[in-house]
């Protein structure tokens, strides 16, 4: 019988723009790989601009870890490599051949192959850069030995894909990335399907499957792990995100790099919201030629509007990425905004009048309304934040950098799409987002 979880505190955002269950395909021609996308990487370059690449050929590597290769999503020429301050390299930007060549890489019954011929497959690939460890939220290290494996199979957060409509023709590829995935741990591999729902995931074999139901963020698999297995000091958990699965599958099915993926284009701005199918990195603008946006004082976001980057309308899709955002600019100001009833808009704290319509959907903005200030002592983070810690207290750790206060009180449990909300309900409008990935940051350079 599966384990059903329910997840009592959290937070649904009542947005509009939610994504038709309609997909259109892009024949991708600029694409971008970012090293801006993974935590604590430095690039160094394996090729050139002008080069030709296929499919599943490296681009650059990371100078403290050179087996994490980062490939390739296209055929084509190296366009561009674009680079910020003190020469840092922001992104290597390729133009699609439409050739659709491929890199080829050993193909063998998947119950034939052993760990370490994986391990180096994938690193080869550059697909291992898609698996992340917790604590720290880095790339899992294939010196370490994983306790367990978790993969959520649904997203919960604002606007969200329906990831059973993503990946209702994938099931043969995931359940083979299900399979190589159980040959890299001596533990277990943990799905978080979405309770009372049928999917393409429910049927999946070779995997211990538990159910959530609730608010955000009961898809994020922080809170999964946290629920059924918490993260102890010294332990390594990996995790994947359901598009790494298809991927690791595709890879030992065909022996190709193929990193087709299929995202949401949401938000308020979006006349026609809709799913797009896409190669990994795909410009935003190739997207944006497809659909119409209502406004041009718009943000775009890749991701959600809790846990995404802003991009501009000239940016690329994000590695992790589900979703792109659009969303009006908050860049206007209200003459007594305080004082009015405000029916369109929204509070957590029922600070405005728009509670007595609990089923109303809203346009959200990226307006603060209001400006950052010293904490405040509200309660409102633990409503919001699904697991037993103290989440005030963590923050003030962190920023006073007292490593076995931190340690104490939950910091390997974390990440910071986990206190997204917080930030959100946060009526101080601190970055707590960027304080938790300091934290995590300061914890692992100490502990190594």
């Amino acid at each position: 019988m599966t384990n059903v979880i329910k997840i009592k505190k959290g937070l649904d955002i009542p947005i509009q723009g939610k994504a038709a269950r309609k997909r259109v395909r892009i024949a991708s021609r600029h694409v971008a790989v970012k090293p801006t996308d993974f935590v604590d990487i430095f690039p160094k370059l394996h090729v050139k601009e002008g080069a030709s690449v296929k499919a599943g050929t490296p681009l650059f590597y990371d100078k403290n870890h050179p087996e994490f290769q980062f490939t390739s999503p296209v055929s084509g020429t190296v366009d561009e490599i674009k680079r910020g301050a003190k020469r840092k390299i922001l992104e290597i930007k390729i133009n699609a051949d439409g050739k659709n060549e491929y890199l080829d890489f050993p193909v063998k019954p998947v119950e034939t192959w052993k760990k370490d011929e994986i391990i180096k497959t994938l690193l080869d690939s550059g697909v291992w850069v898609n698996i992340r460890q917790r604590p720290y939220n880095v790339i899992a290290n294939p010196k370490d030995d994983a306790r367990d494996i978790f993969i959520s199979t649904f997203d919960s957060a604002p606007l969200a894909p329906d990831l059973d409509f993503v990946f209702q023709d994938e099931k043969e590829n995931f359940q083979a990335g299900i399979d190589i995935l159980n040959k890299l741990t001596n533990g277990k591999v943990y799905l978080g399907n979405k309770a009372g729902q049928k999917s393409v995931f429910s049927g999946i074999k070779n995997a211990v499957i538990n159910e959530f139901d609730g608010p955000h963020p009961a898809g994020n698999v922080g809170i999964q792990i946290h629920h059924v297995k918490p993260v102890n000091k010294g332990e390594r958990v990996w995790v994947l995100d359901p598009q790494a699965v298809v991927l690791i599958g595709r890879l030992f099915l065909t022996g190709k790099y193929d990193a087709r993926k299929i995202i949401a284009l949401t938000g308020t701005e979006v006349e026609n919201p809709q799913y797009y199918e896409i190669i990994n990195g795909t410009s935003l603008q190739e997207i944006l030629e497809q659909a119409n946006i209502r406004s041009s004082n718009v943000r775009y976001i890749s991701g959600n509007v809790l846990h995404g980057t802003k991009i501009e309308a000239n940016g690329y899709v994000g590695n992790f990425d589900r979703q792109i955002t659009v969303i009006p600019e908050g860049n206007h100001y209200e003459f007594l905004g305080w004082a009015m009833p405000r029916f369109n808009k929204f509070s957590f704290s029922h600070a405005y009048f728009s509670w007595l319509f609990p089923k109303k959907k809203f346009a959200f903005d990226t307006n603060l309304n209001g400006g950052e200030r010293p904490f405040i002592l509200t309660g409102q983070f633990e409503k919001v934040l699904p697991m037993d810690i103290y989440p005030m207290q963590l923050l003030k750790a962190i920023i006073i950098k007292d490593l076995d206060l931190m340690e104490n009180l939950g910091i390997y449990e974390v990440d910071e799409e986990d206190f997204a909300l917080c930030e959100f309900v946060d009526a101080s409008k601190n970055n707590i987002q960027s304080i938790v990935r300091d934290g995590l940051d300061y914890v692992r350079k100490e502990m190594e």
